[in-house]
Formats: C-alpha cells, sequence, structure tokens
C-alpha cells in the first residue's frame, strides 16, 4: 500500500516556535495604567462603524488606537479626585 500523503489542517501547530509569537518586536502600548486596559463596549450604527473604520484607515492607524486618543483627548486626567 501507499503511505498517506502528511496533511496539514487549518489549526495545525507551527514547527519552528519563533512562528508562534505573531509580533514578537511590537512595543507594549503606552498606558498611564502601567500597561493594563479594559475592554470598553459601545452600540454604534453600522454607518457610523463604517465611517469610524474608513477615517482609522486613511489616517493609518487601527480604530481602537483612534479611539483612544480620542477619548483621552476628551476626558483628560484631573487631581480633583476623579479616576485616572
Amino acid at each position: 500500500m501507499s503511505e498517506r500523503p502528511t496533511r496539514r489542517g487549518f489549526a495545525s501547530r507551527p514547527a519552528d516556535p519563533e512562528h508562534w509569537i505573531k509580533a514578537a518586536d511590537t512595543p507594549p502600548r503606552d498606558s498611564d495604567a502601567g500597561g493594563f486596559t479594559a475592554r470598553l463596549t459601545i452600540d454604534v450604527t453600522p454607518e457610523l462603524r463604517g465611517r469610524i473604520k474608513i477615517i482609522a484607515f486613511r489616517r493609518g492607524q487601527t480604530v481602537a488606537d483612534m479611539l483612544r486618543d480620542l477619548l483621552a483627548r476628551e476626558y483628560p486626567p484631573t487631581s480633583e479626585g476623579d479616576p485616572s
């Protein structure tokens, strides 16, 4: 009998450990919280979502980075006892 060909499945693991790490050289994001982040979910219309994605693409940014900058500008840290 002939041998079965080796098939790689869609979830197969790479043989080389370096290929397991997708962004090894990516520096961590700057954060005032010492590297910790929290997820925020909001509901927007599909039209608004599309506009946001197009603007981020044109600026060469990710949507997440663009919205983080927007929120940081709109809601700067205060020294009045508000959480920073």
